[in-house]
């Protein structure tokens, strides 16, 4: 699977389509940015992404994550968003049937 690279001159629709559509196919996609500009457009285009998806029936959740980037021999730090579908990382807990309640007869 490809990161989906953003800069701040990204435009957020094209951006919001290549996250849909990467999920889509993968039921997971990451978008990578890396300074302010580039953050903001990221996040813009994932509300864009999201509406789209849940269009579709996904219900998908982002999780923000530090990357270290070699950029021209130099290490920078970005801001890698995970999206996936809600619950597929930390399926929820089955939790044991309770009794029911005990109630005291009236005919006796």
């Amino acid at each position: 699977m490809d990161v989906i690279k953003v800069s701040g001159s990204s435009r957020t629709s094209a951006v919001a389509g290549a996250i849909a559509g990467v999920f889509r196919e993968n039921k997971r996609a990451e978008v990578q940015a890396i300074g302010a500009g580039a953050v903001n457009q990221a996040v813009k285009a994932l509300v864009l992404a999201r509406g789209y998806l849940k269009e579709d029936g996904y219900d998908v959740i982002c999780a923000p994550e530090f990357a270290d980037v070699e950029i021209d021999g130099k290490v920078r730090t970005a801001i890698k968003l995970v999206v996936e579908l809600r619950g597929a990382s930390n399926p929820p807990k089955e939790t044991p049937a309770a009794e029911p309640p005990q109630t005291e007869n009236a005919a006796e």
